[in-house]
């Protein structure tokens, strides 16, 4: 590295970490864009760039294409290099678990899936997931700089002990960081440094949907983001404040699924009765469509395909499919009335409710909202493939967001 280059990195050496963060998120996708963006001088951008290239983290396009009818010498473009290192994400729901390698930019790199039933002893679960993840490693030959983990449960902070793991026979207070972290040193996955174990990181997985949709997908660019979704039972929550995940205290905000949406509903596990905890989740759909549920795998799967072949057909699906709606509307209301998000997006079974009628709705949402009435909510679906695993991705990839050098001191 020349004296001079070295003296403008020095200078932009704290700019490693948000300029890494900006073509992470897509925010940055030329030079110029991204010295705008640092408010440095071009040269300490170039400089910033050309390290992040070096730790293997970005690629630099010094020669782009010249778009036709523009003049002047087109901005260096930056993006993600697509064979730099990844990380280990895993999610475990009430159907089984999914691992994933995922490199910057939310790329899914490899995945897999494994198990239908999940076992009652999270050690034996996290094993498995773990060394499905490491199998994806041996064979990919990718660099590993940590691991993530999204379980359907409340995460307490800073234990990382699942509080309610409720569609999982896993004990309450289950201490899924330690024994994931435990798993991850056992099947030999690193983190950056090659001689010590990758570091854990766990939390609930609604709250790592709305992350990744927030960095890579319908959420992006919002600033207060309300995300709701179902699983394979259930229904969970999040919001992301001024772009960051909030999480409450000790982790456990925003368990929006115990909103009261039906007072002489269903009674629920939280003691309630009517909460849209059971009366929008994927089994109180089959239910009110007069479909046998079945058992408890695969309760979002037959859900979500009962309702795009005969919702158009059949007018018991169709009835239970607005019923639905009307009762997530009322707890979004509800949601809008405190929160005032500037966006929200839904996931699941609710992403699928949204794109089968989406009119009545926002209908509902503004009708019994304070703020729904202007119209200025707009409600979204969730955009990415597999956004548990991305927002898993993301808990293990905020370190070298932080500090890109920890790449090179590996």
């Amino acid at each position: 590295m020349t004296p001079t280059r070295t003296a403008k990195l020095e200078r932009g050496r704290g700019a490693l970490g948000p300029a890494l963060e900006l073509v992470h998120t897509g925010r940055a996708p030329t030079r110029a864009v991204l010295t705008a963006e640092l408010g440095v001088t071009r040269a300490t951008a170039g400089a910033v760039a050309a390290e992040l290239e070096a730790l293997g983290l970005i690629t630099v396009d010094s020669r782009p294409a010249v778009a036709a009818g523009s003049q002047g010498r087109p901005s260096h473009r930056l993006s993600v290099d697509p064979e730099g290192p990844v990380v280990l994400a895993a999610q475990v729901h009430a159907d089984g678990f999914r691992a994933a390698l995922v490199g910057l930019g939310g790329r899914i790199v490899a995945t897999v899936p494994g198990a239908v039933t999940v076992e009652a002893d999270p050690a034996q679960v996290l094993t498995e997931v773990v060394g499905a993840g490491a199998g994806l490693l041996r064979e990919t030959g990718r660099r590993c700089l940590g691991a993530g983990l999204a379980v359907p449960s409340a995460v307490a902070e800073p234990e990382g002990t699942a509080l309610n793991p409720l569609h999982l026979a896993w004990p309450p207070g289950a201490p899924v960081r330690e024994i994931f972290t435990r798993c991850l040193a056992e099947a030999g996955v690193t983190g950056p440094s090659a001689d010590a174990p990758a570091t854990g990181f766990a939390a609930n997985d609604v709250n790592l949907v709305a992350l990744a949709e927030h960095r890579h997908g319908a959420g992006r660019g919002a600033r207060d983001l309300l995300c709701v979704a179902t699983g394979h039972r259930g229904v969970g929550g999040a919001l992301v404040l001024d772009g960051r995940l909030h999480t409450g205290s000790s982790g456990l905000a925003l368990e929006v699924g115990h909103l009261t949406v039906d007072p002489d509903g269903r009674p629920c596990h939280c003691g309630g009765r009517g909460c849209l905890d059971v009366e929008t989740d994927p089994l109180a759909f089959l239910e009110a469509a007069g479909r046998e549920p079945g058992p408890e795998t695969g309760l979002l799967k037959r859900a979500l395909e009962l309702l795009r072949t005969e919702y158009a057909t059949d007018p018991a699906v169709r009835d239970a499919a607005h019923l639905l709606i009307d009762r997530l509307g009322l707890g979004l209301a509800g949601l809008v009335n405190i929160l005032d998000p500037d966006r929200i997006i839904l996931g699941g079974l609710h992403r699928a409710l949204l794109e089968a009628d989406a009119e009545r709705l926002r209908s509902v949402i503004a009708e019994r909202s304070l703020w729904g009435r202007s119209g200025k909510v707009p409600v979204l679906a969730c955009e990415l493939d597999y956004s548990g695993l991305v927002g898993a991705a993301e808990l293990a990839w905020q370190p070298v967001l932080d500090d890109p050098m920890t790449v090179a001191r590996g």
